[in-house]
């Protein structure tokens, strides 16, 4: 395997991977978008080897053995690696826990951010004494918590502490039961029979929020916070009878966090994209959304992502998309239906919140209930995010426009990927076709092509069929120019890296015989 030492690199970084020792000589070739930018041979013997320094972008990792399979791994090296936020998730702080599995599962898949779940003492009190139990009775160690972020971090991942930003717990309740957020009969809003909410923009709230959150850096060691809510309720009134406009006041808590804690990551939930249209001017840095019903096709998964990233162009997207078919179906079925959702998600500009702990996915908003991963879900994980990484500047890089509707199809005749008999070719996510969008990037046109065929349906979370593989499926692209024009292939179930198919000259156009299309498909023309 190869493993790189860190899930995202700084520019100028020394760039560490990590291979399995061999009795021969190999070759580590790495390239960007498809061209080849750095080669080294990789003498017998040889555990770690150190990268040529890089520019920013992604890169996809190739270990050449005439003798084995190639081996792949991506590394990525931004500025600011906030800005292509791949999400993961940490649940468990038991004292004197081995954090060795979690730093390299999280290198394994370059998951650049860690939401430290539930780590806190109360809800409304987040740092307590050395050891204790949270308030479903989970054991957690402060001592755990600083292993956890530091070594998290020293790998390239930021650790990000959970807080609820205004839930009151029964303990901490008479403190607060002044401002609390009620509904006509007076009765507070509630989470279950252990937490009610309180006003977030209250100024005696924001005080003590903030100050909160300064002693929680200083004790759990966090780079920022998940800023969480409960997506309700929308306005209420105060036990005083004033009336609180709650998106408003999520906006007004923001920067109060944000006026003191001026250097953290913050990551606000918008519950079903509530309410990202005022949250997405807030001076946070990630548009995140919990998604829910009736957010439940792949269509609204989409929509939600575009959303997101018309909100905030600037912004990295990523969706809470809790993939609960791994609890209820078998593994190979559940892998297939998360490739869907992870073809519509990347596709989109947008990651998951899906993996963590030391192989771990969420199937359940408490993430404690989480879901130990096989091998085999891993792997395929590993290969999806590698590519992920890999082509992050076509996927994940701001700039990106959607222009089906302007080049294909009708009068347009710019671009199109025309399917053979019996294969319908749509816009749109539609059971039973290949859904194909053209994207305008930095550097060049995509084309994602997603296998719906042999569907019946088209939820993100429903068990999928196995579609049959698309043969026959045919680029036909304007010339502007008298050259050729490169074209590429990507498939994250072969490899992160892009690869050349040929092209031929059809009078204005050129054509190009692409690659049988499993699940999802990524062509890329570069300028």
């Amino acid at each position: 395997m190869l493993l790189p030492s860190k899930a995202s690199y700084l520019p100028g970084e020394s760039v560490h991977i990590d291979v399995s020792p061999a009795g021969h000589q190999r070759r580590l070739s790495v390239s960007h978008l498809g061209v080849e930018v750095a080669t080294t041979d990789v003498p017998s013997g040889v555990h770690r080897l150190v990268l040529p320094v890089l520019p920013e972008g992604g890169y996809a990792v190739a270990l050449l053995d005439d003798q084995h399979d190639t081996q792949w791994t991506a590394v990525e090296i931004l500025a600011d690696p906030v800005s292509r936020l791949r999400y993961g998730f940490v649940a468990s702080f038991a004292p004197n826990r081995d954090i060795d599995a979690v730093r390299s599962h999280f290198r394994r898949l370059h998951l650049s951010g860690a939401q430290f779940y539930d780590w806190a003492y109360r809800h409304a009190n987040l740092v307590g004494p050395a050891e204790y139990e949270d308030p479903l009775g989970q054991p957690v160690s402060i001592d755990t918590v600083q292993r956890l972020a530091g070594g998290l971090r020293d790998g390239g991942t930021l650790p990000i502490g959970y807080a609820a930003v205004y839930a009151v717990g029964k303990d901490e309740w008479p403190a607060w039961e002044h401002i609390a957020l009620v509904k006509p009969d007076g009765t507070p809003y509630a989470l279950g029979d252990f937490l009610q909410l309180v006003d977030p923009s209250d100024p005696a709230w924001l005080s003590h929020f903030t100050e909160d959150l300064r002693a929680a850096v200083r004790a759990g060691g966090f780079s920022g916070f998940h800023l969480d809510q409960y997506g309700w309720p929308r306005h209420a009134m105060r036990t005083d009878g004033r009336t609180v406009d709650v998106a408003r006041a999520f906006d007004t808590l923001i920067q109060a966090v944000r006026t003191a804690l001026p250097e953290a990551t913050l990551v606000f939930n918008n519950v079903n994209d509530f309410p990202a249209w005022v949250t997405t001017a807030s001076p946070q840095n990630v548009t995140y959304t919990e998604v829910w019903d009736p957010h439940h096709t792949l269509a609204d998964l989409a929509a939600v992502a575009t959303r997101s990233r018309t909100l905030a162009p600037t912004r990295p997207a990523v969706l809470a998309a809790y993939q609960t078919v791994y609890a209820n179906h078998p593994a190979e079925v559940a892998d297939l239906t998360t490739r869907f959702t992870m073809a519509t998600a990347f596709s989109h500009g947008a990651t998951q919140l899906l993996a963590g702990e030391s192989g771990s996915v969420l199937v359940d908003p408490y993430y404690v209930r989480n879901h130990r991963a096989l091998p085999s879900t891993l792997d395929m994980l590993q290969r999806w995010y590698d590519l992920l990484v890999a082509a992050g500047d076509v996927l994940l890089a701001p700039g990106l426009s959607d222009i089906t509707r302007s080049v294909v199809g009708g009068l347009n005749d710019e671009i199109d990927v025309i399917g053979p008999d019996g294969i319908t070719m749509s816009h749109e996510a539609r059971p039973g076709t290949v859904w194909r969008r053209v994207v305008d990037t930095p550097h060049g046109t995509v084309i994602h092509l997603i296998n719906l065929t042999g569907q019946e349906e088209a939820g993100w979370d429903t068990p999928k069929t196995p579609p049959p593989p698309v043969t026959g499926l045919r680029l036909r692209a304007r010339l502007c120019t008298p050259e050729l024009p490169t074209i590429r292939v990507a498939d994250p179930d072969r490899s992160p890296a892009f690869a050349d198919v040929p092209a031929v000259r059809e009078g204005e156009h050129v054509e190009a015989d692409l690659p049988p299309l499993n699940v999802w498909e990524v062509v890329f023309l570069p300028r």
